[in-house]
Formats: structure tokens, sequence, C-alpha cells
């Protein structure tokens, strides 16, 4: 038997790998093209459920699931109970704090372009007042 305390450590470290995966497939300009793709698909395919599947290829909330189901498989990580329902609970978690992960990701990179634009003001308004 685990203890509680590995299982919540086990939480918070393989959320990391799930909030990186999903973020780079459905943000980053690696997978630019397959991301433009599944958004046309998912805007212009005749059938709904044609349509709900490209959208969870370009959601990171959505595809985070999918790569939190991968993970499981992989590690057998459960949490909380050692059947069936602890599987349930570790991925339901595991997609939770992977997104928080996403979101706070995301602000910095926000919080980090704004920085970037407004040096980048201050210095145009400091090269156009030298002349």
């Amino acid at each position: 038997m685990i203890t509680i305390n590995n299982q919540i450590t086990s939480l918070f470290i393989l959320a990391i790998p799930i909030a990186c995966i999903a973020w780079t497939f459905t943000h980053e300009e690696i997978f630019k093209e397959i991301h433009n793709y599944c958004a046309d698909c998912s805007k212009k395919s005749r059938t709904l459920l044609q349509r709900k599947f490209f959208y969870l290829l370009t959601c990171e909330y959505c595809f985070s699931h999918y790569v939190t189901v991968i993970i499981l498989i992989i590690t057998k990580y459960h949490l909380l109970y050692d059947d069936w329902k602890g599987y349930i609970v570790a991925g339901f978690s595991l997609v939770w704090i992977a997104n928080i992960y996403m979101s706070i990701y995301n602000r910095i990179r926000v919080t980090l372009k704004k920085e970037k634009i407004e040096a980048d003001m201050i210095e145009e308004e400091k090269t156009n007042n030298a002349k």
C-alpha cells in the first residue's frame, strides 16, 4: 500500500508531463499544422461527431484527458482506492492539477508578452525622441 503522502506527491509530479504534452500539442508552433487542420475540421466537418472529435484535439483541457488516460495506463497510478475507483479519482485529479499548471503557465506567458510589448514601446518612444 502506497501512503497518501506518496500518492499526493505523485499527483503533482504526474500532472507536469500531462500539462506539458497537452499544452505543447494544442498551442506550440511545432504542432501548428496539425492544430490548424483539427481546428478547421472541428468547424467544417459534416457530422457533429467529427466536429467534436477534432475539437477535442484543439482544446488543452479536453486533450489533457486523453493524455491523462495514457499516463494512467503507463504508470498504473491510482489515488485513494486500490481498485478502478482509484483510477477514476486519479484521472480527474490529474486533469484538474494539470489544467491549473497550464493556467499558471498561460498567465506567465501573457504577463511576459505584455511586459515585452511595453518595453518595446518605451524603446521606440526613446528612439523617436532622440531623432
